[in-house]
């Protein structure tokens, strides 16, 4: 890696992680975060408002990461190529959806022997939040990777 990709890699992960924790606890509104992770129960329409909530925020997410890393990469006279922007956009977003309809992660975390520590509640730990998260920072820094190409 030439120090000017390691350059655009460590500028895009910079921005597009400070713009996705704007975008998940500032910008995100309360109805979207407590509705996102609903699932149906029998009727259907918890399912529906859950996707369509989870949608919602996905789309106000990911224009946060684009506007962040477009003003941030313009600030620091760092050019990144379009389409390797939107193919990191498409990925984050495509992610933040399946960790933010809440069952899929626990479902991951069951498959993989983490199915106590998504439940944990206890002791000031959220262990579905800690996972999400490692989720997300996961998949920012591919998205990153991918940006800076």
């Amino acid at each position: 890696m030439t120090s000017v990709r390691a350059a655009r890699f460590a500028a895009s992960y910079a921005l597009l992680r400070a713009a996705a924790d704007v975008a998940d606890h500032w910008i995100q509104t309360d109805h979207q975060a407590c509705t996102k992770g609903q699932h149906d129960h029998n009727d259907g329409q918890s399912s529906k408002a859950g996707r369509k909530a989870c949608a919602a925020h996905v789309a106000t997410y990911t224009a946060t990461q684009a506007a962040v890393l477009l003003a941030g990469t313009r600030l620091l006279g760092i050019r990144l190529h379009p389409a390797p922007v939107v193919a990191a956009l498409a990925l984050s977003a495509a992610t933040h959806y399946i960790a933010d309809r809440r069952e899929p992660l626990r479902r991951l975390a069951d498959a993989t022997g983490k199915g106590n520590f998504v439940r944990l509640a206890d002791h000031g730990m959220n262990g579905a939040y800690a996972l999400d998260q490692a989720w997300h920072h996961a998949f920012e820094t591919a998205a990153a990777l991918i940006a800076s190409a």
